[in-house]
């Protein structure tokens, strides 16, 4: 487990469980339509959402080498994280999200941090994420050490598509 006190808020991270799915998939519900508002339409949001935190989709994600960590504070789920090995060392942030209340608190640090020193002890050299290019994220992953190395349009079916930054972070 990983702690981070601050005189913010005291936070634990640990890794989730398949009883998490519920808890993982409420953080989702709620951090979507705020974080993706002005961004992709809300027919989009509901498809991707349907789509990546299905009951089937989380379980297939945890069970295949995609660990989850939530980040909590007196047990209670502020945000979560999950990633995943890509190749050669490379590693995924494949998600990354914490409440609209509880941001600016540490706890995307923290999960974003913990997520680096998994794949540091896996002796991973590198570490990257997508994230919508017009996602106000992109600026807290620039500061955390993160380039951008690419930026795609991703057809994700149903005429929708994914319009994101590929970032890296370089690990020592």
């Amino acid at each position: 487990m990983s702690n981070l006190s601050t005189s913010k808020i005291a936070l634990v991270v640990r890794q989730a469980i398949v009883d998490d799915i519920p808890t993982i998939q409420a953080i989702a519900r709620e951090t979507w339509p705020i974080t993706y508002a002005n961004i992709i339409s809300s027919e989009q949001i509901e498809y991707m959402l349907n789509w990546m935190y299905s009951d089937e989709a989380l379980s297939e994600q945890m069970f295949s080498g995609n660990p989850f960590f939530l980040a909590e504070k007196d047990g209670d789920a502020l945000g979560f994280t999950s990633f995943g090995s890509r190749s050669n060392g490379i590693y995924r942030l494949n998600k990354l999200y914490v409440l609209p209340t509880a941001q600016a608190t540490g706890a995307g640090k923290l999960l974003l941090q913990t997520v680096v020193n998994k794949v540091i002890e896996a002796n991973g050299k590198e570490l990257q994420l997508q994230v919508n290019r017009h996602n106000k994220a992109v600026g807290f992953y620039q500061k955390m050490g993160f380039d951008i190395i690419e930026s795609f349009d991703f057809d994700i079916g149903n005429g929708f598509f994914m319009e994101d930054h590929l970032m890296s972070l370089v690990l020592n």
